[in-house]
Formats: structure tokens, C-alpha cells, sequence
């Protein structure tokens, strides 16, 4: 799949998951073959005022990529600076956020509000893609409701402004992420594009990926929350889409294995304290679904140290191996 200037491996793209898309998942991603990689959301406002915390959010050292870096803001002089930022910082995409739904952020006239103001938008997309020479993308929703789907016409706008590609997400800032995506909204704006479209939404099994870009045409997938404790989605699905062929789900012990290391290389990055903290809904998502996981989870949610956080995992581990055999 070609973006731009960028030629990916396959088209199988992580999204931006604002707290969950850090240094840590990012490489493990990497690892089980996604084409791009996603930062977290980055806040131009924070850049501006030289928020230390917000710098670290994309800190790409050791990562192998490509890499995609999101941006957010209101302000187009703002936008392009930090699109500049991040690409001096090794950003191999620019993605301008015009999708999240997150009251904190379309409160700000920022994200999915941007959808209510196409000449804002207008000038937002123009300012970056005339700072940096990266290829810049950006990711919208179908519209604000159902009352006002102007998705396609967005679309339009960002390619007469010079975007390399568009994704789209198929529900309405309204919906949040309830229901069911609509996939025709992307097979919509599809058809009215020369650029790449990326569908978004509902991506949670390999065969997911395979009906979007049959149903939609379109030219890659963005997925979420179907990765959230489950990074081999990311092999299983380049593996569908490369060979016709799935490899099987991963596991108990795979599961667990996962869980220890995605922990250990958090608190390498982001130390012991914060690691055991954020790491307690990635565990949670690991663990999904596994016999007697909820009284784990009570223990997990209690610890406060990596080494203890390991040992609940290597002991929960080995009872349910003991079970089996």
C-alpha cells in the first residue's frame, strides 16, 4: 500500500488509542508485522506550551516503524508547527485528528467538532501539509450525527488540500464507538477519491478486514480496540490478506507470556510505578474471557509492583496449566 511517499509492507494499520498506543505497544505492533504504527493523540497545545509529558508520547528512539504521529488542535498555525515537531522527531505520517468523539476534546472545537467547520478544516489541512514534506493523512468519522454526514465532502477536502490519504471511521461522533459501523460510508467516500482510503471500525477478526476492503474498496484497515490485549490480530490479519490462510489464535500461556512482557517493557520505558498503573486494563484485556480471570483481576488491581504483578501472572499461569493436564 502506497501513502504518498510512503510505500507499507502490507495495509494493516494501527490506530491512535489515546493511553493505550505507546512506545511499548507500538514495538509490539511492530513485532506482529502492522504495516503503520500509531502515536497516541498528540495535543498541539501542549507542544506549544513545551509540555515535557507530551514530548515523550512520541518519542520514536528504537522504533523500527513507520511510524504515523496524530496530531490535534484548532489552530492551523499551531497544527503546522507541531506537525514540524514531530516530523524533526522522526514522524514518518502526519495524521490530522478531525474524528475523536472525546467530550474533552470536541468541547474545544477540536477533533470530530472540526466536522461542523469544513473552512476551518479547510485551512487546518492546508497549513500542515505545506509544512512538512511527509506524507499527511486525515482520520474523520461519518459525520457529527445523522443529521449532518459530511464525510465524503470532508474527504474531497483534504485531497484538494494535498492529504496523502484519508481514514475513515463509519459511525457519528453521536454514536461514539456504539452500534455497528457503517462500512457504506467509506465505500462513499471510496468512490469519490483518487487518494487512499482507510476503513475504520469493527475490525475485531482477521475476516473482518478481508469483508472491508471487499465490501468498501477500500485501500487498507485501521485497527482499534480489537487489538487491545490481542497484538496478534495484527499478524493474523496480514497473514489472511497474504496468503488466504489464518494462523490460530494465540494460546493460554501465549496470552499470559504477552501480558509479562508488554509489563516489563512498560516499566522499562515509563518506570515501575506508572507501568503497574496503566498496565492494569492491558492485563485485564490479556487475560479476557480465561477461566477464573476476575479473581486475578481483584489481585492485579491491588498490586503495586512490577515483580509483584509478574508473579500473579506466572502463578495464574501455571494453576491453569496444572487444570489442564
Amino acid at each position: 500500500m502506497q501513502i504518498g511517499s510512503l510505500k507499507l509492507a502490507n495495509p494493516v494499520i494501527s490506530a491512535p488509542l489515546s493511553g493505550i498506543t505507546d512506545k511499548a505497544f507500538r514495538l509490539l505492533a511492530e513485532e506482529a508485522g502492522c504495516g503503520l504504527v500509531s502515536t497516541e493523540m498528540i495535543s498541539v497545545n501542549a507542544l506549544a506550551y513545551e509540555n515535557e509529558k507530551t514530548k515523550t508520547m512520541f518519542d520514536l528512539t528504537g522504533e523500527r516503524g513507520p511510524t504515523c504521529v496524530q496530531i490535534f488542535g484548532n489552530d492551523p498555525g499551531r497544527m503546522a508547527a507541531a506537525a514540524e515537531i514531530v516530523v524533526n522527531a522522526g514522524a514518518d505520517v502526519v495524521d490530522i485528528n478531525m474524528g475523536c468523539p472525546a467530550p474533552k476534546v470536541v468541547k474545544n472545537f477540536e477533533g470530530c467538532a472540526l466536522m461542523t467547520n469544513l473552512p476551518l478544516a479547510r485551512r487546518i489541512i492546508e497549513a500542515v501539509v505545506k509544512a512538512v514534506a511527509v506524507p499527511v493523512t486525515v482520520k474523520i468519522r461519518k459525520g457529527w450525527d445523522n443529521n449532518s454526514v459530511n464525510a465524503v465532502e470532508l474527504a474531497e477536502i483534504a485531497e484538494a488540500c494535498g492529504a496523502a490519504a484519508v481514514i475513515v471511521h463509519g459511525r457519528t461522533r453521536d454514536q461514539f464507538y456504539l452500534g455497528e459501523a457503517d462500512w457504506d460510508i467509506i465505500t462513499k467516500v471510496k468512490n469519490a477519491l483518487a487518494i487512499p482510503v482507510i476503513g475504520n471500525g469493527d475490525i475485531k477478526e482477521p475476516q473482518d478486514a478481508v469483508a472491508m476492503m471487499k465490501q468498501t474498496g477500500c485501500a487498507g484497515v485501521m485497527v482499534g480496540r480489537g487489538s487491545l490485549g490481542n497484538p496478534w490480530l495484527f499478524r493474523r490479519t496480514v497473514c489472511l490478506l497474504e496468503t488466504g490462510s489464518i494462523p490460530p489464535e494465540p494460546d493460554f500461556s501465549e496470552r499470559v507470556g504477552m501480558a509479562v512482557r508488554h509489563l516489563q517493557m512498560a516499566a522499562t520505558f515509563k518506570g515501575e510505578h506508572k507501568a503497574v498503573t496503566e498496565m492494569r486494563k492491558h492485563i485485564a484485556w490479556y487475560l479476557k474471557g480465561m477461566k477464573n480471570s476476575a479473581k486475578i483481576k481483584e489481585l492485579i488491581n491491588r498490586a503495586a509492583e512490577v515483580k509483584e504483578l509478574v508473579d500473579i501472572l506466572e502463578n495464574y499461569g501455571r494453576s491453569q496449566s496444572q487444570l489442564k493436564s
